[in-house]
Formats: C-alpha cells, structure tokens, sequence
C-alpha cells in the first residue's frame, strides 16, 4: 500500500528554520516525483517545490527561492524541505504528494497525498 507521512512541522518565530520529512512506504522515490504543497486558511492549494531524484531535477515556486531547499534521500526513501528565512506568509498546513509520471507544481495532478503538517510562523 502506497503511503505518504509528513512530519516536522510547528511553531516557529520569523527568521527561523524547519526541516520537513515526507516519508514514502509502498513505492520507491527511484520512480516517482515528490512535490510538496502548501494550503493557508481559506486560500487555495499551491506548489511549493517538487523534485524527481532519478533526474535531478528540481522546481521551487518564485516565492519560495533561495530561502527553501528540497532534497531526497533514496536509501531511507525520503524528501526533505529545509525550509529556512521563514516568514508569516508561509503559515499553512504543508502537504507532500507522489506521482509516478507528473513532475511540477500543479495539486490536481498528483495520485497520492500525505495527511499534512502545521507550519506556524509566528512572533
């Protein structure tokens, strides 16, 4: 069974740093791309970085870059978004996604999701 597990989400003061870990099960990262998503209260899902490590490619939203990197370690079949200069506006619940085929910044194209985290910027 395919499964997504996010984690390493809180509260943080602006400024400051977190490390997001989408743990896969049921699939290997060799195959697929992981595309992390971010939803704030009452605003629609939107693509904030995605990767297909048998590639080595690599997409970051515009107001995401330079301050958000993604990495994936294939061993412990792992994405990571070390997210660091956080700022209020990147409060929202943050999603990762798996798609065997589809690499990019569009939700609706991605089979499966993980249940979220919290991210909180907050002074």
């Amino acid at each position: 069974q395919l499964q997504l597990v996010e984690s390493g989400g809180g509260l943080v003061q602006p400024g400051g740093s977190l490390r997001l870990s989408c743990a896969a099960s049921g699939f290997s990262l060799d195959y697929h791309a992981i595309g992390w998503f971010r939803q704030a209260p009452g605003k629609e899902r939107e693509g904030v970085s995605c990767i297909r490590s048998s590639e080595g490619s690599t997409y970051y939203a515009d107001s995401v870059k330079g301050r958000f990197t993604i990495s994936s370690d294939n061993a412990k079949n792992t994405v990571y978004l070390q997210m660091n200069s956080l700022k209020p506006e990147d409060t929202a619940v943050y999603y990762c996604a798996a798609d065997r085929w589809y690499l990019g910044m569009e939700p609706q194209w991605y089979d499966y999701w993980g249940q979220g985290t919290q991210v909180t910027v907050s002074s």
